[in-house]
């Protein structure tokens, strides 16, 4: 028994590396941009109101924002396919559509149900409005990786 790459092993192996590195980037640019759109849709620096006041109602819609970032860049990635450079800009389109809606649906949702956000960035406890707000987050979110898929 003897071990052997078949042709173009390492070339395939590269050119893979390549994309899960370039998607991989890619991810953590619409990462930072969907943190970027949740801090502007929150009264006060959010990174200070989780850093310094160690604010559970912040960290809470911050973590939803993320992950639901997360879930519309893994389906883009999924149902992107083909060409490398047609998957990256598909990704990030649709990353960027999935960071839009969720500021939409956020909005609508606080003005819906009269979520003062300022006063929920000055609460010490977790409130239940934060929990429908990262709810809403998270769900759009899906529904936006779905829609993608």
């Amino acid at each position: 028994m003897y071990l052997a790459f078949s042709d173009g092993f390492g070339t395939a192996l590269g050119k893979g590396a390549g994309a899960i590195a370039a998607y991989t980037a890619l991810g953590l640019v619409l990462l930072i941009i969907g943190f970027l759109a949740v801090d502007l849709a929150t009264p006060g620096r959010l990174t200070t109101i989780i850093r310094t006041n160690r604010n559970a109602n912040a960290t809470l819609l911050a973590v939803c924002g993320i992950g639901a970032v997360g879930l519309v860049v893994a389906a883009s990635i999924f149902a992107s396919g083909g060409k490398l450079l047609e998957g990256l800009i598909a990704t990030l389109v649709w990353g960027l559509v999935g960071i839009v809606a969720q500021l939409i649906a956020s909005v609508i949702v606080r003005y819906l149900l009269g979520v003062d956000v300022a006063r929920l960035m000055a609460e010490e406890k977790l409130e239940p409005s934060a929990i429908l707000l990262g709810a809403t987050q998270a769900a759009v979110g899906l529904i936006t990786a779905i829609a993608v898929i």
